[in-house]
């Protein structure tokens, strides 16, 4: 992504779009070593600001979002955002078809208008915890629901409402 794209991200269970993420993620990574998680976080912060409002009353929030991206795009595991409630996981190593399933299942989302976290699991020893042999896989709810291909989407909104109204 250039910096003047948009990338969307969880923040108080709801999708916010915010111009230049990549880039300021991209930066921070070469001068995180020996900094903790509040300087990187603040660092973050920072960077986004100059292109995006963050209103002062959600700025803990905003930072806590934008740390947890930061966290993904390194590798580094994170605990899901929405702890209650409707949770999506793409297991992967970054192949062209588990970016392909995360494309769709954003799609997806964004078209019935709900706000979910939605995790792009990358970490092996993860990975391997959910016991899945084939990538991509799909989790919903801590429930795979699939291994080793790209469901078509109206397989995925399916799945998605059936998970919805289970929460």
């Amino acid at each position: 992504m250039s910096e003047g794209e948009i990338k969307q991200i969880m923040i108080n269970d709801r999708l916010i779009g915010l111009v230049g993420l990549d880039a300021a993620i991209k930066q921070t990574v070469k001068s995180q070593l020996g900094k903790t998680d509040i300087e990187i976080q603040n660092i973050l912060l920072e960077a986004v600001s100059t292109d995006n409002y963050i209103p002062v009353a959600v700025r803990s929030a905003y930072g806590r979002a934008i740390l947890r991206e930061f966290k993904i795009a390194q590798g580094l595991p994170v605990e899901p955002e929405n702890k209650h409630g409707l949770t999506i996981a793409v297991l992967g190593m970054g192949c062209t078809r588990c970016s392909q399933l995360e494309s769709d299942i954003r799609d997806i989302l964004s078209e019935m208008g709900i706000a979910t976290a939605l995790l792009y699991v990358t970490d092996l020893k993860e990975i391997a915890s959910y016991e899945v042999m084939g990538s991509p896989a799909l989790v919903i709810n801590n429930k795979v629901v699939a291994a080793g291909e790209v469901p078509p989407k109206s397989k995925l909104r399916q799945w998605i409402i059936e998970a919805q109204s289970t929460t």
